[in-house]
């Protein structure tokens, strides 16, 4: 275990060194000031877009609303509980900041992705949309890039076992074994069971169970979080005092925290941050790409919201909890810090409250993330290669929830889940950062004959 740990420690290193931070931040802001910060400014129109009913005329699989859900069902994760969590935990409260710059600049990417996503698409052999990185990699740079769209379906193919899967089912299993007490293995078993029931339906299934299930989920977080924050509305300053603080001065060693310098707050507030909203990773484009809508444009505007939703709202406010409560000295780490801060604010419910929201989350991550590894694996093998991968997919939401069972501590089993998911969110970032600078002069060119027009 110790052997495994360090070697994906190293390549982390490189997965999310200085030169990945330094490409995603600048492809961030390259985006922003060439779209004149337009995904900040039609926020509110992306709102009143989500209320439009799509024309049945338009060429799709799911409603432009519907993409949201299945992208959000994917986003809306461990990221917003245990995420949040771990970046304060190893990074220090200054790694918020850094989320938060990540969240601001990647409204700008997740719309850039929406836009080229649906500008290239195709239908694939059985006519359904499909659409994300590797199609407008081939579609919008030629046959020549062909191999970098290749590598991006490759690396999706794998990451998606990592940040969509094993990830969730492990801190679901963990967090149910603290909890209730419930066997790794039986509570893996069970989320397989109930996930199959919905990937066998395909993005259609996904997409409305999505719609469903999402906005409920996220509410009744949003409720409890909020309730906290006011009960404490006094500490609020002091809050963001710590996290601006720490942000550029770094966090020294106190109680259970043991320090940490302003590189390693930037470092997990970014990695943190991109895990949980996924803007530049690619993964989002791959469920708008199924929309049904003619204007690239509008499904980009209303992608962007995923980011807003996720990151500025219910990640802040996750950060603000575990901040007010003072939980972040302890040395507690994941979803076992958050669940200690809402016990702090909320005593009788509040662990169970994270508890459900947890399971809630990942499951709907595991559900959205079967669709974007399904869709990279039939890129690659053609659709012969759906079946067996959704097989794949469910045996290994069982293997990330034994994980805790197995040598090591179950810290160790965690942590190497985590540092895993990290690497292959960082492999998988690349081809598509890179498609996202190359092909930006089609995403300002639309962008502006769009809003000309209106």
């Amino acid at each position: 275990m110790e052997t495994l740990i360090n070697l994906f420690e190293t390549l982390g290193s490189y997965a999310w060194g200085p030169y990945m931070l330094a490409l995603i931040a600048f492809t961030g802001l390259y985006l922003i000031i060439g779209l004149k910060f337009l995904p900040i400014i039609k926020i509110p129109y992306a709102f009143k877009l989500l209320k439009t009913k799509s024309d049945d005329k338009e060429k799709g699989e799911i409603s432009p609303r519907s993409a949201l859900a299945t992208a959000m069902s994917a986003t809306v994760g461990t990221g917003n509980i245990a995420g949040v969590a771990t970046a304060i935990a190893i990074g220090g409260p200054g790694a918020i900041f850094w989320m938060w710059v990540m969240g601001f600049v990647g409204m700008a990417t997740k719309y850039g992705e929406a836009v080229l996503a649906v500008k290239f698409r195709e239908t694939d052999e059985n006519g359904s949309y499909v659409g994300g990185p590797m199609y407008y990699i081939k579609n919008g740079l030629g046959e020549k890039w062909k191999w970098l769209g290749f590598l991006f379906a490759l690396f999706g193919t794998i990451a998606a076992f990592g940040i969509g899967n094993m990830v969730q089912s492990n801190t679901v299993a963990n967090q149910l074994q603290n909890t209730l007490g419930v066997d790794p293995l039986i509570a893996g078993i069970v989320i397989a069971s109930a996930a199959g029931l919905v990937i066998i339906g395909g993005v259609k299934r996904i997409g409305t169970f999505a719609t469903a299930l999402v906005p409920t989920m996220a509410l009744i977080y949003l409720i409890s979080a909020i309730t906290i924050v006011l009960m404490n509305i006094h500490l609020v300053p002091q809050a963001f005092s710590t996290i601006f603080d720490h942000a550029f001065n770094g966090t020294a060693a106190t109680g259970g925290f043991a320090g940490a310098t302003v590189l390693m707050a930037i470092r997990f507030g970014i990695a943190r941050g991109v895990f949980s909203n996924e803007a530049g990773l690619g993964s989002a484009p791959i469920a708008h790409a199924a929309a049904k809508t003619n204007s690239p444009v509008k499904q980009g505007t209303i992608a962007m919201l995923g980011t807003f939703f996720d990151t500025i709202i219910i990640c802040s406010l996750t950060a603000l909890v575990i901040i007010i409560s003072g939980q972040w000295v302890s040395g507690d780490n994941g979803a076992v810090l958050t669940s200690n801060a809402f016990v702090f604010g909320l005593p009788v419910i509040g662990e169970t409250i994270v508890t459900i929201c947890l399971i809630l989350f990942a499951f709907t991550t595991i559900l959205g993330w079967s669709y974007y590894g399904e869709r990279c694996s039939a890129y690659i093998f053609g659709a012969k290669a759906i079946m067996p991968y959704r097989v794949l997919w469910l045996l290994s939401i069982v293997l990330g929830a034994y994980a805790l069972k197995l040598g090591g501590s179950t810290a160790d089993s965690v942590n190497l889940i985590w540092l895993i998911a990290d690497v292959m969110n960082g492999f998988m970032a690349i081809p598509n950062l890179i498609a996202l600078i190359l092909l930006s002069p089609v995403i300002f060119k639309l962008s502006k004959e769009y809003f000309l027009r209106k």
